[in-house]
């Protein structure tokens, strides 16, 4: 008979929001697979809890996932746990449960806590969607490429980023989310926790203290208050306008003003502008 696999949310900072039922589930696993030994014995430990444990992180999922899944094949009990939040959410996890979903080994999913809704509802932003995502990048392209990406999300979204880098993060925020609410929490459920909002164009570092992880929140894109129509032309001479006006701004940054003001993806501004471009250079070739 198969095993089973638990899939254990554990506390993000405060360890009052561990639930009953995560705590008995971690006293009856036969084991329990952590991202880190040392920081998942301090839990285990502080709830007398004596379940032996194996590390199950991002560098050693080729060794580590065989070995898992031949003990949930010989009918064991493994609990997974990451060094905080729920398993899965930008940690390890989503080898290991869609392999045993693959294999029809049983899967068990337990509520608890995830650092990217927690921070969505302290932000007081409309969360109906919500898209969660992990940590942006850290090479220059790749990053400048995931922070385009992201504000032509329309609706509340969520990231991660380390402290180290977020003097840099502040700069992207400006940069691509232009005219949108921003919620920087850090520490959360802690006893330092802390929750800053801010108008995007407005944030700066002076309100934030560099220690402990960050969840930051982006809120809905604004609308234009009358929905007008805008032509290729119109957003043409409005970006003229706005390079005149602002000499030395990157294009980047124009064409997320003119989304913020027209409400379109900035991917729809780009296509908008080289149409324009086009059309201009040839008025008989058609839009």
């Amino acid at each position: 008979m198969l095993g089973l696999l638990s899939v254990v949310a554990t506390p993000i900072g405060n360890l009052e929001d561990i639930t009953l039922r995560a705590l008995r589930v971690l006293r009856e696993a036969d084991l329990v697979a952590a991202e880190d030994t040392r920081h998942t014995g301090k839990l285990l430990r502080h709830f007398g809890i004596g379940t032996p444990t194996i590390s199950f992180h991002a560098h050693n999922i080729k060794a580590r996932l065989p070995h898992l899944l031949g003990k949930l094949g010989l009918g064991q009990h493994v609990a997974l746990v990451t060094d905080a939040g729920t398993p899965g959410i930008s940690d390890p996890g989503v080898e290991l449960v869609g392999a045993c979903q693959r294999l029809g080994v049983r899967v068990e999913a337990l509520p608890g806590p995830t650092a990217s809704i927690t921070a969505a509802v302290l932000s007081g932003f409309p969360i109906i969607p919500l898209t969660v995502l992990g940590f942006p990048p850290h090479r220059s392209v790749a990053r400048s490429s995931w922070f385009e990406e992201a504000s032509d999300i329309p609706h509340t979204f969520t990231f991660f980023e380390s402290p180290h880098r977020m003097t840099s993060t502040v700069a992207e925020i400006q940069q691509y989310f232009v005219n949108r609410p921003i919620c920087v929490a850090r520490e959360l459920t802690k006893a330092h926790e802390t929750a800053v909002i801010v108008m995007s164009n407005d944030i700066t570092m002076a309100s934030i203290r560099l220690k402990g992880e960050f969840t930051i929140v982006v809120g809905p894109a604004s609308r234009p208050a009358v929905d007008v129509a805008v032509t290729d032309v119109d957003l043409a001479e409005r970006f003229r306008q706005l390079a005149s006006l602002h000499q030395g701004t990157s294009r980047r940054s124009i064409v997320a003003q003119l989304a913020a003001e027209t409400g379109l993806a900035r991917s729809a501004v780009y296509s908008a502008l080289e149409r324009a471009k086009r059309t201009e250079a040839d008025p008989e070739t058609p839009p």
